[in-house]
């Protein structure tokens, strides 16, 4: 599921990963740096003598009798239809995370991760500037820092402007002249992108103006430590979600200011080789010879109660949990499993010497505590959204000074229980009598929720996805019952290892997901430890790289990041350490669910829609299983080390390897899957799109296989190993052309694959790089598109060799057989031409 950090580290449970941004679900590391120190002091108030001599009025003609007042990080003050704050000189320059979330939207929006209330829009830090008789908001950049008793610091405060967001007239000064008085109507009832809509919203619905008219604020309550300002602002616009007549757009916002603390918490310092979120900035304070990027982790600040018990390794409750409250509007049986969700993750904390690290509660009805919102900043919340999308993600909101995680607001989407049904259902039919049938029941659902549940909270504890988890597991072990019984299907929940589609009937495995494993003890004892005697973070450092170096090599504690196809290890919805064995006997099981759907999602009075969305998963899943498989070919070992490991980064799988993902493809994708098509269920729903679907996979998949990047890979081996140990291109041609271009007649699959193929080939002859215009070279290669100069390579000598061999097969191929064959190679033989010399 995506995780979104605003992360989208997403997953979304489509990408379960995806996201978010995700995060998020993927997953980017926004340039967020420890703040400067402020060298500005703060500016005192004149005496109230002098308010008249300079324009200011006396506090009681500003907040008159008829103020409704309200106390806490600033005193708010509502007179008629203005707002007031009050801000006291102590709150002068401190630092304010603020965070703009949906509260109420209009039916139908369709911006990804930007239409259901409690979706995050925007974060920023305010810092509130007194100079003379205005205040300004300015907004702190952490993209670099340097030590402020360092030479660079100066340098860097010069390179790094507080950018000015807004500013109010000074219109009294309080009684006791400790604080102003500033009117904000204005500013939250105005059109500001970083409290209101965003610029993605503007542009789906084509927006020309704000309407001030038809918007207002609704209101504003002041607690301790943060403020929570809930507006509703129409936009005028060219298209709306629900009726273009309105030629307007409404939403409700809700805008959380939130105190940092005065005093950063001590940021954790990240290593590749393990997974967190975190964000990175350029440290000009280092004795390096350079710039140096530095990177710290998400996490929540958790210190023991009982710092002397927890040093004696007892188990000790931190001072603040994490809690984490289930949305009101959930539906009340769904939420005992997203708090075992949520508590699942207690034993990982106590891996990192904790208890009852992390609870999940039933938020508070009003009679309880009337104060509490979802929207309050101080509260972490699963907020449940009546919404068809099929999806879930766990984001979390962090002070960008040091990493410190603050609160989450996991987003939980009604349909994502047609997902896991249909997901459960594909994966485990075969083996599991209980799920075939239309509907699961409530204890089979939230069993998978709460399955879901815990993989969203990880996130929102800072890991991303762990892609290379479940290859810790060989294949065979998951037909183990006594395995998956102790170690589930992946030694991380974090991973995108879904539900066990290994076993087979009669091996009487049961359990058939991943649980909080061995890798996520690990990650949240090496992100969460608590070190006495105030260590710095890079004393930490020292000690958190000897655990490290402890458990390298051993593959319940490898870390994959998420997004590369350079690495076969390193896949979205794999099992397993091999693909061709896992894959094989995941179709095993896939052509015995597939005669049985209709059977098995029968349900009376109801048409054939369960059965089609059932059928087309299956092919989706033959898929998957196809994209695990592609990734072997030219693939690479990707392991993150430091100068004190031996071995290399990087390394070539095995031409063995290699070999056995063709041959893999020519017994299970070249030749024609005919057990796909099943005529009597197809003539249920089927209007002529499903075989076209199956062709579709043959060829991306054949298509993929020649990409540019890919035989990059390929010819880069070869150059380093030799072609007695590397997998060549002339390799890989003859291995297709097995199942390809096999002798006898062809069927409407094969012939589909050979034009596909011959394409294919033709495009390598004109198309001189098939990266995105613009995308860095290091980036694209980090993530499996190696570039290549493709005139300039082997690459076209290679593919005209291929192409002379071809055209001496199709001729001989044309002149016999029936009409569509010879039709068929006569029309090959006049591409390869084209290709060969395309001026004739």
């Amino acid at each position: 599921m995506n995780k979104k950090v605003k992360i989208l580290a997403f997953a979304g449970i489509v990408a379960f990963g995806v996201a978010g941004t995700s995060t998020a679900y993927a997953q980017k590391w926004p340039n967020k740096t420890t703040p400067k120190k402020t060298t500005a002091p703060v500016q005192s108030a004149p005496a109230p003598a002098a308010q008249k001599k300079e324009g200011i009025k006396p506090f009681s003609e500003v907040i008159t009798s008829k103020a409704k007042t309200t106390t806490g990080l600033f005193k708010t003050h509502k007179v008629d239809d203005r707002w007031y704050f009050e801000i006291p000189d102590s709150m002068i320059n401190r630092e304010m995370l603020v965070v703009t979330r949906l509260a109420k939207v209009p039916a139908g929006v369709k911006v990804g991760n930007q239409q259901y209330g409690g979706e995050e829009l925007n974060e920023q830090v305010w810092k509130w500037e007194r100079r003379g008789k205005q205040i300004f908001i300015r907004v702190p950049s952490y993209a670099t820092k340097a030590d402020p008793n360092s030479d660079m610091s100066e340098s860097v405060k010069n390179s790094n402007l507080d950018q000015i967001l807004a500013s109010f007239e000074v219109k009294a000064y309080n009684k006791d002249t400790t604080g102003v008085v500033i009117d904000v109507t204005d500013f939250y009832n105005g059109d500001i992108m970083a409290i209101g809509a965003t610029d993605q919203i503007r542009k789906m619905y084509k927006v020309t103006m704000f309407d001030a008219t038809r918007s207002y604020i609704d209101t504003v309550k002041t607690f301790p430590i943060n403020i929570e300002v809930k507006t509703a602002k129409t936009y005028r616009a060219l298209e709306s979600p629900t009726d273009n007549s309105n030629a307007a757009v409404t939403f409700e916002f809700n805008t959380s200011m939130l105190l940092l603390p005065k005093i950063p918490v001590k940021a954790r310092i990240m290593d590749a080789r393990v997974g967190y979120f975190g964000q990175s900035q350029i440290d000009y304070g280092t004795n390096a010879q350079k710039a140096e990027r530095t990177a710290y982790i998400h996490r929540w600040n958790l210190v023991p109660k009982d710092t002397n018990a927890y040093k004696r390794g007892e188990l000790v409750e931190p001072i603040k949990p994490i809690i984490i409250y289930i949305d009101p509007a959930t539906p009340k049986k769904w939420v005992p499993y997203l708090i075992e969700g949520i508590n699942d993750w207690q034993v990982a904390f106590e891996a990192a010497g904790f208890k009852n690290a992390i609870i999940g509660k039933e938020a508070p009805t009003p009679q309880q505590d009337p104060q509490f919102s979802v929207e309050d900043s101080r509260y972490s919340v699963v907020r449940y959204f009546a919404s068809d999308i099929a999806n879930a993600y766990g984001p979390h909101v962090s002070d960008p000074r040091t990493g410190q995680i603050l609160e989450t607001h996991i987003g939980w989407y009604h349909n994502v229980m047609s997902l896991l049904r249909n997901w459960y259902f594909v994966q485990t039919a075969a083996i599991n009598p209980a799920v075939r049938k239309a509907q699961f029941t409530d204890e089979q659902m939230g069993e998978l929720i709460r399955f879901v549940s815990s993989h969203e909270i990880g996130h929102t504890l800072g890991l991303p996805h762990n892609f290379g988890s479940s290859y810790a597991y060989p294949v065979d072990s998951l037909r183990s019952k006594t395995f998956t019984n102790a170690h589930g299907t992946a030694p991380s929940i974090m991973d995108y290892a879904r539900f066990n589609y290994i076993a087979q009937p009669g091996d009487g495995v049961t359990k058939l997901h991943p649980q909080i494993g061995e890798y996520d003890k690990w990650a949240v004892k090496w992100g969460y430890t608590w070190f006495p005697g105030n260590k710095s973070s890079e004393q930490e450092k020292e000690v958190l790289d000897q655990w490290t170096l402890k458990n390298a090599g051993n593959p319940l504690y490898f870390y994959g990041r998420q997004g590369t196809t350079l690495d076969p290890r390193l896949q979205s919805e794999d099992l397993g350490d091999n693909a061709m064995k896992a894959s094989n006997y995941g179709i095993a099981n896939l052509k015995r669910i597939l005669p049985n759907v209709e059977k098995w999602t029968y349900q009376k009075g109801k048409d054939y829609s369960d059965l089609k969305e059932i059928y087309t998963e299956i092919v989706g899943q033959y898929n998957r299983y196809m994209g695990h498989v592609a990734t072997n070919v030219g693939g690479m070992s990707e392991n993150f080390k430091t100068y004190d490991q031996s071995g290399p980064v990087y390394a070539y799988l095995s031409k063995a390897k290699q070999k056995e993902a063709i041959t893999f493809f020519n017994q299970q994708l070249f030749t024609t899957p005919l057990w796909l098509i099943n005529n009597e269920q197809l003539g249920k729903f089927d209007n002529g799109v499903l075989l076209n679907r199956i062709k579709s996979v043959q060829t991306n998949t054949l298509v993929g296989l020649l990409s540019a990047s890919r035989i990059a890979r390929l010819l880069d081996n070869e150059t380093k190993n030799g072609a007695t140990k590397a997998y060549t291109l002339p390799e890989l041609f003859a291995d297709l052309k097995t199942s390809v271009f096999v002798a006898g007649r062809a069927d409407g699959f094969k012939r589909n694959l050979q034009r596909a193929y011959v394409d294919r080939l033709g495009s390598l002859m004109t198309t001189e790089s098939e990266l995105p215009v613009g995308f860095p070279v290091d980036a694209a290669a980090s993530y499996g598109l190696t570039p290549i100069n493709i005139s300039l390579s082997d690459i076209r000598p290679l593919v005209r060799a291929e192409l002379k061999s071809l055209l001496v097969t199709v001729k001989a191929r044309s002149v016999a057989g029936d009409a569509v064959t010879k039709a068929h190679y006569e029309d090959l033989g006049i591409r390869i031409k084209n290709i060969l010399d395309p001026k004739k």
